[in-house]
């Protein structure tokens, strides 16, 4: 019967979907006894899923659970929210450890079990993959000319906006803000309140360069070819049904010459 339970995968997503209420409600101020409440409810959920774990090992045996890439998914996540159960039967709260509670915030990552229930998710996943692969160079490259990009705003606005510019990293999040056209405007209109007008419109320039070049061209590039590689596989398939029908096609026109 506890068999059954366990491998039915309508009792697990009832479980991941209470799960991730608790986790939800316990983010709101309430009382101690309520807060103790949706802890202690969270916990024995947690448990629920070890259990699960070791009635998936005893059905399918280790290397039979791990062959599936979903069970490899749902162990990393059991694993992550086992901190927060040991945290919460050792009450580390009144110890000198207390500082392991911060693991319990892996508890929210149980909510991602949901994503194996949703209708056509593998599908979606496969394209994912396969999008990644198709554009992983045009990443790498988009990615330089951020680099490439952030370095040179640094050295030339470094003294003029430190908030913006002052290091590479605060430099590299800036570019990327731009690129986004996030504060496309905001920012240089903050570097040239005290230049010149002639350094102003070069800097305004350099900022249209790079809205431009990144912003417009370079997402949009990435984009397209992400979802262009994401929509393929259904291209594919598409164009060999239509080879298939025209074959078809001149089999019969073949036939009704000979007749």
């Amino acid at each position: 019967m506890t068999t059954k339970l366990f491998l039915n995968d309508k009792f697990i997503l009832l479980l991941i979907l209470i799960n991730a209420v608790t986790i939800f409600l316990s983010g709101f101020e309430m009382s101690l006894d309520n807060r103790f409440t949706l802890t202690l409810t969270d916990n024995l959920i947690t448990v629920l899923f070890i259990t699960e774990l070791i009635v998936k090992f005893k059905e399918f045996g280790i290397k039979g659970y791990f062959n599936s890439n979903w069970r490899k998914f749902d162990f990393i996540l059991i694993a992550l929210s086992i901190p927060s159960l040991i945290a919460f039967i050792g009450n580390l709260e009144i110890t000198n450890l207390s500082f392991l509670l911060v693991f319990r915030v892996m508890r929210i990552f149980k909510s991602f079990r949901f994503l194996k229930f949703i209708p056509g998710i593998e599908h979606l996943i496969k394209g994912i993959n396969r999008a990644l692969k198709a554009s992983i160079f045009v990443f790498i490259g988009f990615i330089i000319y951020i680099f490439i990009i952030s370095i040179l705003s640094f050295y030339l606005f470094k003294g003029v906006s430190p908030e913006h510019f002052g290091n590479p990293l605060n430099s590299l999040y800036t570019t990327f803000k731009i690129f986004t056209v996030e504060g496309w405007y905001e920012i240089p209109d903050l570097i040239t309140h005290n230049l010149t007008p002639t350094t102003s419109f070069f800097t305004y320039l350099y900022f249209i360069f790079v809205v431009i070049s990144g912003g417009i061209f370079g997402l949009s590039l990435v984009n397209s070819i992400f979802v262009d590689a994401m929509v393929s596989d259904n291209n594919d398939t598409l164009e060999i049904k239509i080879d298939l029908l025209e074959k078809k096609i001149d089999n019969l026109l073949y036939k009704n010459k000979r007749l």
